[in-house]
């Protein structure tokens, strides 16, 4: 009987070992398409009031790529349909980050066009700014969550009146949280966001954002997140090939581009975080 006991092990190894087989997976190779970047953020608490109106170009990689490849040889514009002026953008970094060679602010109640022309191929949006609520005060709070390790921000603001609103919010190291007000329309609201022990390193100072977003770009921003996920490079490194912005091919319909055109009101919160005991 001892010597079963120690034989069976064995040759329930060897058997296990002569099985092993290394499988291959081909995974289908795309047609790269282009994703358009273009979410503007209008700081309307600044004085004066400043704007970020980067267009961020790329191409989409294969699921297994490590690295997106970024567009420098396109010509992007934008175009006030108010009175058709035109406000050209360009790439002077060569690092796929188009911005405008005029600075401007996007005006209330105005409509804008993005016009993008890559490999002869035309692919357009429209947006105009959506209003945004202020931050009224963003701060560390003591509570945890799961593992007791987490880092709580707690977030306040005043929601406008008489108005469906939408917001994003931006808590640094692309990790975001949306907030529809359909329960606290015209009221005072308050939550808490809870970073976790991997999400930062303590002590450090997060930039907080607050943005008003349509009720389109806030479906489309959470099924993007929920997608790609947080904190991986940002949602649009990996933006799913089914995802459809607003942006439109004018010259081949069927050969559709990823990202979006948005234009944001934001407001911003620099909050320094520490360790607690």
């Amino acid at each position: 009987m001892m010597r079963k006991i120690y034989i069976l092990p064995v040759l329930f190894i060897l058997f296990f070992t002569n099985c092993e087989k290394v499988v291959t997976i081909d995974v289908p190779s795309i047609e790269p398409k282009l994703i358009i970047d273009a979410a503007f953020e209008v700081y309307f608490d600044e004085s004066p009031v400043s704007a970020n109106t980067v267009v961020k170009l790329k191409l989409s990689a294969d699921y297994f790529e490590d690295v997106i490849p970024v567009v420098t040889n396109a010509t992007v514009f934008l175009t006030d349909l108010s009175n058709l002026s035109i406000i050209n953008f360009s790439d002077l970094d060569a690092d796929g980050s188009y911005e405008p060679e005029t600075a401007f602010i996007p005006a209330d109640n105005v409509a804008y066009e993005l016009t993008v022309i890559h490999n002869n191929e035309t692919y357009k949006g429209k947006a105009s700014k959506i209003k945004s609520a202020p931050l009224l005060s963003a701060v560390q709070g003591d509570e945890t969550l799961f593992s007791g390790e987490e880092t709580e921000v707690r977030i306040d603001f005043t929601d406008s009146d008489f108005e469906d609103n939408y917001y994003l919010f931006d808590f640094t190291n692309n990790l975001f949280t949306s907030i529809e007000d359909r329960f606290f329309n015209g009221a005072d609201y308050n939550f808490s966001f809870f970073y976790s022990e991997d999400d930062i390193e303590l002590p450090t100072t997060v930039n907080i954002k607050m943005s008003g977003v349509s009720k389109e770009y806030f479906t489309y921003f959470r099924v993007l997140v929920n997608q790609s996920g947080q904190n991986s490079g940002g949602p649009f490194e990996t933006v799913p090939s089914s995802l459809l912005g607003n942006m439109i091919n004018m010259t081949a319909e069927e050969n559709f581009p990823l990202g979006y055109f948005h234009i944001s009101e934001t407001d911003t919160f620099l909050l320094d975080l520490v360790e607690k005991d």
